[in-house]
């Protein structure tokens, strides 16, 4: 019998409980981790923050669903991950030992990383996690009362661009549906180095789509941007030459700004050498197995992946949902290989399907894989993808609640469109 080890229960952590339970053997025992004990479908936080969808809409508790697939639950924060001695730490001091480890955490936020950046004891909202977006909802529903000048998109280090430019669309719907868009003089900041770099290197048209559709929506921006410091109605950024050296100063006012932070990994795993890479990621084979510590493994937003170009400032990689669920399907045979004692032979293919909202209408794009260079990269704008996140966002919590993570009619679409979670 083997007890493997899941720490986190979001987009990776809750598809990974569900395979690795398909494909370990009966007596295999399987525990979750958690901080919270409930998950919720991240995609949905900018319909959140105005208002759109309810925080309950979105959330799932945990302990019903695993329960029925057999996954034990521990909801605790690890403070603590011990490869050395196989176990984990947690919170109240206890631990749990493991075989095999996976590493689904998500990020953490680096608010601390720019003066006065996020929610909790700064100035900007922040649609990373369902509770920011609850706090930005409430934030939102008082501006609206007395509007003003918007600030919104990503510090330097932010790796995961299309919640911004998401929730700057979708802001601009809402205000024109409350007919107060003319009263908002909006701004677009972002260290990416042009408009729709995204972390990728851009997919497809990206640059001229997404600098066409800001222009039409009357929406500013400034590229290669340092964000400064942040006070309270007043943004200090620093936009920079191609070069890293200063351009031009700004001073934005604000009365609303939602900005991403950069991500780093979780402090349970800060710091371990062979482990993590040194803004905490870890690292992984390509089998998502950690060369150190073999019994470790990685998926989702906490491994490293190297960004496909340098750029005048840090601009991480993005990790999409069908990316994660590749990683997930690799790590669950990769397992099943070891446990059987041969080599792990599975490779995700981390392709990337992205369906980004933007209020009543939506951009699509398809990148296979996702780090260029690609076999297929391209990018649509149209109703129909707007209908579409709404429809995905039904189906994902459809899959989450009913404890599954491949139906075989998403298997069938994907595969009839050449879109695979394995090489």
């Amino acid at each position: 019998m083997a007890t493997i080890v899941i720490v986190g229960a979001g987009l990776g952590g809750m598809p990974m409980a569900f395979e690795m339970r398909e494909l370990a053997r009966k007596t295999d025992r399987i525990v979750m981790i958690s901080d919270k004990d409930y998950f919720h479908f991240v995609p949905s936080n900018p319909w959140v923050a105005v208002d759109w969808r309810k925080p309950d809409d979105i959330k799932v508790p945990l302990a019903g669903v695993l329960a029925k697939r057999k996954v034990e639950l521990i909801v605790n924060a690890v403070t603590r991950v011990d490869p050395d001695g196989r176990k984990v730490i947690l919170a109240d001091d206890s631990s749990v030992e493991y075989d095999h480890l996976i590493l689904a955490t998500g990020p953490r936020l680096a608010f601390d990383e720019v003066e006065g950046l996020g929610p909790d004891g700064g100035f900007t909202q922040s649609i990373c996690h369902v509770d920011h977006a609850d706090k930005a909802r409430n934030r939102w529903q008082s501006f609206v009362e007395n509007p003003g000048p918007v600030v919104v998109g990503a510090v330097q280090g932010a790796s995961c661009f299309g919640p911004a430019y998401e929730y700057a669309f979708i802001m601009d719907r809402d205000l024109r549906q409350r007919k107060l868009r003319d009263k908002v003089p909006m701004t677009f900041v972002t260290p990416e180095p042009y408009i729709g770099h995204l972390g990728l290197g851009g997919v497809g048209d990206s640059k001229s789509m997404l600098e066409s559709e800001l222009r039409q929506h009357h929406i500013n921006w400034i590229c290669n941007a340092r964000v400064e410091k942040i006070e309270d109605g007043l943004m200090h950024v620093v936009e920079v030459n191609d070069d890293g050296s200063e351009k031009t100063r700004h001073e934005l006012p604000f009365d609303y700004s939602m900005m991403l932070p950069a991500f780093t990994g979780i402090e349970a795993v800060r710091g371990i050498e062979g482990l993590v890479n040194p803004r905490g990621f870890i690292i992984i084979d390509k089998h998502q197995r950690n060369p150190t510590y073999p019994d470790i493994w990685g998926i989702g937003v906490a491994v490293a992946i190297a960004p496909p170009g340098k750029t005048p400032l840090p601009v991480g990689v993005p990790k999409t949902g069908f990316m994660i669920e590749s990683m997930v399907t690799a790590t669950a045979r990769n397992i099943r290989a070891v446990l059987d004692e041969q080599e792990p032979e599975s490779e995700a293919t981390w392709n990337a399907v992205c369906l980004a909202d933007m209020g009543d209408t939506g951009i699509a794009f398809v990148a296979i894989p996702q780090i260029p260079p690609r076999n297929v990269n391209w990018m649509k704008k149209g109703k129909w993808v707007h209908y579409g996140k709404i429809a995905f966002e039904k189906y994902f919590l459809h899959k989450v609640r009913a404890g599954t993570s491949d139906p075989i009619y998403e298997r069938y679409v994907m595969k009839t469109l050449g879109i695979d979670r394995l090489k």
